[in-house]
């Protein structure tokens, strides 16, 4: 599961994502008809980034990498202002 914890000024609060959550992300992110939907609104908005195409297959292993290695911490940062971000495996 995927952890993001966020703390500002006096009020925390996380995020649990579950991998099957993510997962399921994964197919959408790398539907053909998505990437083309998003670089038609991404054309109309007048911007040159093209969204790549992304294999399922590597997101695959990217995914079950997180699931073996559960507690590492992916990132961690505070800012002046106070604020804390945290993102956990």
């Amino acid at each position: 599961m995927l952890k993001v914890r966020v703390k500002v000024k006096d009020k925390r609060f996380s995020i649990l994502v579950p991998y099957a959550v993510l997962n399921l992300a994964s197919l959408i992110i790398t539907s053909k008809r998505i990437i083309r939907l998003l670089n038609r609104a991404i054309e109309k908005d007048g911007s040159k980034f093209i969204f790549p195409e992304i294999e399922r297959k590597d997101l695959k292993r990217l995914l079950q990498g997180f699931s073996k290695h559960s507690g590492v911490i992916l990132f961690e940062t505070k800012l002046k202002d106070g604020t804390e971000i945290e993102v956990k495996l």
